[in-house]
């Protein structure tokens, strides 16, 4: 069996006694959907949940962690942020702003606290999916347990995908 090395976040949760397990799959650099993740996980995309960075007016960065399946709604997650309006930020500034790449952004761990919202069915699931902090890793964890280590709120903040 492969041992899997831990990353920054997984220590952070060590470090703050919050429970979790690292589940590697195999990445492909082509297709880094929440879908392929959910696929090589063989678990249902509504638990998989996928970390995305905003930039909000006047209010600033925060993030979005939302279910593979949905999309965010600007609209909603603006209004909970407190901002007029709200965008994702251009995918250059990922890695500078968070510490993290594309597929590999976890909620924890970020180079600073951002402001952090989990859409509402995170509650729905005893466990939900989460990148650990690098490609081919992700978490998983009670998603009260990491709502709360990540002082994060729960709202409605996306939508289905079109």
């Amino acid at each position: 069996m492969q041992k899997i090395n831990k990353t920054n976040a997984a220590r952070l949760l060590d470090r703050a006694g919050v429970e979790y397990r690292l589940v590697p799959y195999a990445v492909d650099p082509d297709n880094l959907a929440a879908e392929h993740v959910a696929e090589e996980l063989g678990e249902d995309i509504n638990c998989v949940f996928k970390t995305l960075v905003l930039h909000g007016a006047p209010c600033g960065h925060f993030v979005c962690v939302i279910p593979g399946n949905m999309e965010v709604d600007l609209k909603k997650a603006a209004k909970v942020a407190g901002a007029k309006k709200a965008e994702m930020i251009p995918m250059k500034e990922l890695l500078g702003l968070t510490g993290y790449i594309r597929g590999g952004c976890s909620p924890v761990g970020m180079k600073k606290p951002f402001p952090t919202y989990f859409h509402s069915t995170a509650l729905d699931f005893p466990k939900i999916y989460v990148s650990a902090g690098q490609r081919g890793l992700q978490f998983e964890v009670a998603p009260q347990a990491l709502i709360d280590y990540c002082g994060a709120m729960v709202a409605d903040i996306a939508s289905p995908k079109e």
